[in-house]
């Protein structure tokens, strides 16, 4: 779980100055940019998501300074979002995240590999959501760890797991590899987007094991199938 609402005192600003470079972790190599994933498009996609039957109790913020204009939306066995995109980089530390490039960063996911692990921001595509409150309970809508989300950006699709848990209050967030690959600035301190992004999670799946792309791909592109299939 994550939280930019933290402040840095004087002290804590000149340690995480001090500390020296982290090196990248050696498990996982971050994949090259792909301009399409899977074989549905995001024009279909988005044509399944132009209204919103509400099931949330309430709405989000996307930043802590935003009103709440974001309601979590259910449709043919998916729940969706449209948000901006916060960058998390939490988990293995690597080069890319670690305390140095990202002032909140934590040094671990609510998710973990099949290894026990964290998981590895900069190079696994994945989503945070937010965590339960009397807003929405993500385990109760059929959302788990591992599950599958199709985040749609600028007419292109990423499939990424459901891979951590944020402030109870806010929506869109997504990982260093989540933004690169969709051709967003991955930068944790100043990069993401302020809008566009769609996030459509499919209900009661779980990609085996979590840290594999491949089988995200795979699982995503299926059950993208049958989300148009389904009136």
């Amino acid at each position: 779980m994550r939280s930019r609402t933290l402040t840095l005192t004087a002290a804590a600003a000149a340690a995480l100055l001090s500390t020296a470079a982290l090196a990248a972790n050696a498990s996982g190599t971050p994949r090259p940019a792909s301009p399409r994933e899977g074989t549905v498009s995001a024009a279909d996609l988005l044509a399944k998501v132009t209204s919103c039957s509400q099931i949330s109790n309430g709405k989000y913020r996307t930043d802590e300074e935003t009103s709440a204009t974001v309601p979590v939306c259910g449709k043919n066995g998916a729940v969706f979002w449209k948000a901006d995109m916060d960058i998390d980089c939490d988990g293995q530390r690597t080069s890319k995240c670690n305390e140095d490039t990202d002032p909140w960063y934590q040094d671990d996911t609510a998710f973990h590999q099949s290894d026990g692990k964290p998981l590895r921001a900069d190079s696994l595509p994945y989503v945070v959501v937010p965590s339960s409150s009397s807003i929405w309970n993500y385990s109760s809508a059929g959302i788990k760890g591992g599950g599958v989300v199709a985040v749609i950006y600028n007419n292109k699709v990423e499939y990424a797991v459901v891979g951590d848990t944020g402030p109870n209050k806010i929506i869109g967030e997504a990982s260093y590899a989540t933004a690169k690959d969709l051709g967003i600035d991955p930068d944790p301190e100043n990069g993401g987007t302020d809008s566009g992004v769609t996030y459509i999670l499919f209900k009661n799946s779980q990609v085996s094991p979590i840290e594999s792309h491949s089988a995200a791909v795979s699982l995503g592109d299926r059950l993208a199938k049958q989300f148009l299939q389904n009136n």
